[in-house]
């Protein structure tokens, strides 16, 4: 007897699963222990994503995050797509998000707020949608240089433009799903807003003053 191949079900239940996993590769964890040696959830928010560290270790370092973020999202859900169909690409997507909040690899622990994963997600089952919603987040972030808001902007425009290009039912609803858990995981960052307390992400880092001799940094007079 040869092995019995896996039905349909059990296949898509995989898919849903490799889709986790996928979401709790925690780079916003690994890439700055290995390469800065620190622990980002002791920086900045203490949050484990690709803003935190792009506002505490710099541009570079966040981008890199933001990328694998973006990267295991569209995989998540392209495989789901591939070897089953639009819902099961949506639902395997929606596990990599929650991977990405609750990181297996780091024991459950919080991970970010899903936002760079979940635009993975919507590139691999909504492309022109989550292409417009980017441009949303760019010209957002360009204008107030909060990402906090660039991202519930960008967000809140998904699912719009995901009925603007007639999107499929399933993938629709996850756009609708994927706004409300990005405006609930950003609850803090809108209490901050509202108070005033929310820091802005400046685009270029200043150089640090000259040091003199004493270790006091040196100024330079005016003529």
């Amino acid at each position: 007897m040869g092995l019995e191949v896996p039905d349909r079900a059990l296949t898509h239940l995989l898919l849903i699963a490799l889709g986790y996993v996928l979401g709790s590769l925690p780079w916003g964890y690994w890439l700055p222990r290995l390469l800065v040696g620190v622990d980002i959830r002791a920086l900045g928010s203490g949050n484990a994503g690709a803003t935190n560290v792009w506002r505490t270790l710099g541009f570079k370092l966040g981008l890199a995050v933001a990328l694998l973020d973006i990267a295991k999202g569209a995989a998540a859900a392209l495989l789901g797509r591939w070897l089953g169909h639009d819902l099961i690409g949506v639902l395997a997507g929606v596990a990599a998000m929650v991977g990405h909040w609750r990181p297996l690899f780091m024991g459950f622990a919080r991970g970010g707020k899903t936002v760079a994963t979940t635009g993975g997600v919507a590139l691999a089952v909504a492309l022109f949608p989550a292409l417009a919603a980017a441009g949303t987040w760019i010209a957002v972030f360009l204008a107030t240089r909060y990402a906090s808001v660039a991202s519930l902007a960008g967000a809140l425009a998904l699912p719009a433009f995901a009925v603007l290009f007639g999107a499929s039912w399933p993938v629709l609803a996850f756009t609708i799903g994927a706004a409300v858990a990005i405006v609930l995981l950003h609850r803090t960052n809108i209490a901050r807003l509202l108070a005033g307390e929310e820091h802005r992400i400046a685009l270029r880092r200043r150089r640090p003053a000259p040091l003199g001799p004493s270790g006091a940094p040196l100024h330079s007079k005016r003529v």
